[in-house]
């Protein structure tokens, strides 16, 4: 059984959308403000042209440009202190930082990272999952076919195989890399490009 139906019909037309153990239904019901913030951040971003030719920087336009919605939302970068006790002594056991976290959803932004980072991003879920501080994982990448309109644009090579898309993405959750943790991935494809 799937919960993706309570997505949207506009989302599910600008964005390929993916979930895993009824991420949706867990998102809308129980967390029914982080939802329409996702909702309504997804409705607003649009990826530009002259975002893609931008010069690269630490966190590249593109990923600034879907992080501050969410921060202006009242969402935050947020890291977990965790630590593993055996026999009363304690060994810290930090966590990985979540681009942008809320009342226990958690959503990573992966627009053109090392594709390695899927798997941080993913063990980071699961382990937040089982300590329950986080009730559903969202991942928001770009999807495969965009690689047309970089190699267009000059930037072909900035964006390849190696880094983040959806088909790196889909066989890691597919082969349980966030564990039980219920999963919502969406894919930046050409319905939200502006060629300005």
């Amino acid at each position: 059984m799937s919960t993706e139906h309570l997505i949207p019909d506009d989302i599910h037309d600008l964005y390929e959308v993916h979930e895993w153990r009824n991420a949706s239904a867990v998102l809308k019901e129980a967390h029914p403000a982080e939802w329409r913030d996702l909702i309504d951040v997804l409705r607003g971003f649009r990826l530009r042209r002259s975002d893609i030719s931008a010069r690269g920087k630490n966190k590249s336009e593109i990923s600034r440009k879907l992080d501050t919605p969410f921060y202006e939302r009242g969402w935050r970068e947020q890291k977990f202190n965790t630590s593993i006790v055996v026999d009363g002594a304690v060994h810290d056991s930090p966590t990985h930082k979540v681009d942008c976290f809320k009342d226990g959803v958690g959503v990573e932004v992966e627009w053109n990272n090392k594709d390695p980072f899927y798997d941080r991003d993913l063990s980071n879920f699961r382990l937040l999952f089982e300590l329950r501080t986080l009730d559903v994982g969202v991942v928001i990448t770009r999807c495969d076919e965009l690689q047309g309109i970089f190699d267009e644009l000059g930037k072909g090579s900035s964006y390849g195989p190696s880094t983040t898309h959806m088909s790196k993405l889909l066989p890691r959750i597919e082969g349980g890399g966030g564990g039980g943790c219920p999963i919502l991935a969406f894919g930046i494809g050409k319905k939200v490009y502006v060629d300005e």
